[in-house]
Parts: structure tokens; C-alpha cells; sequence
């Protein structure tokens, strides 16, 4: 499973499609669903360790996530997210359909091996996984 990461706010066009595609990629279904009728959204959150990451879907043609969307679509630039085990956390997520950016973990910053998840395949959000590298 996908391990710690900052609160992170995603903004998606359609959140029953972005719920299935956050509770395969997490492994673990949304927490909580609730509308917040003065900003005109539904939300969706997800727990990741202690972390928390929150889906929102406009439900009025004029509010701020309608907006954001049509001018820059859906997503975020990227979510990094740790992981235990990188190769095995690669395999699951191959098994659950989504597409990996390299063949191989790759060296990144910080002492970490690192591998991306294909945009297309979490609502525009590219997905870093990190493992810390301890040999």
C-alpha cells in the first residue's frame, strides 16, 4: 500500500469515476464522502497513513472547481507518496491496470528510489512513488 503524504486537494470532473480510480490506486475505499453546499463541491476523502488526500467535484456549472478544471483541467502536478517496498507496490498497481511511467525504480533526490504512475490513469495527477534507499 501507498504510504505517507501531504494533505493534498484534487480537483476531478466526475467523482465516481475518480473514487474507483483513488480506491484502486490507494487500495482502500474513500473514508468519507460530503457536500460542502456553500463552495458548491462534493468531496471525497481518502486516508493514506496518517496523511489525508481530498477529491472534489464541482456541483454547480459556476463554482471554483468548475472553473479551476475548465482553465486547467483536472489534477494537480504530482502526489509523492512513500512506500516500503517500491518493486512490489510496482507490481500491484500494474495488476490493477495502471501504467508505469519507467521500467525500473530509478535513483531520486534525497536517497530514494522513485517510479511514476501515468497521469492518465489517476485524473491527471502524476504519481511519484519513493522508497528510501538503505544500502
Amino acid at each position: 500500500m501507498l504510504g505517507k503524504i501531504e494533505h493534498l486537494g484534487i480537483a476531478v470532473k466526475d467523482l465516481d469515476k475518480a473514487n474507483e480510480t483513488y480506491t484502486k490506486l490507494l487500495g482502500r475505499k474513500p473514508y468519507k464522502q460530503e457536500e460542502v453546499a456553500s463552495e458548491h463541491v462534493m468531496t471525497s476523502f481518502f486516508m493514506s497513513g496518517e496523511n489525508k488526500i481530498e477529491l472534489l467535484a464541482a456541483t454547480h456549472e459556476d463554482s471554483a472547481i468548475s472553473k479551476y478544471i475548465a482553465k486547467r483541467g483536472e489534477g494537480i502536478h504530482h502526489v509523492a507518496f512513500a512506500v516500503e517496498n517500491i518493486y512490489e507496490e510496482l507490481e500491484r498497481l500494474k495488476k490493477e491496470g495502471f501504467t508505469i511511467l519507467n521500467a525500473e525504480p530509478k535513483k531520486g533526490a534525497d536517497n530514494k528510489l522513485i517510479a511514476f504512475v501515468h497521469p492518465k490513469d489517476s485524473n491527471g495527477v502524476l504519481v511519484e512513488l519513493c522508497q528510501e534507499i538503505t544500502e
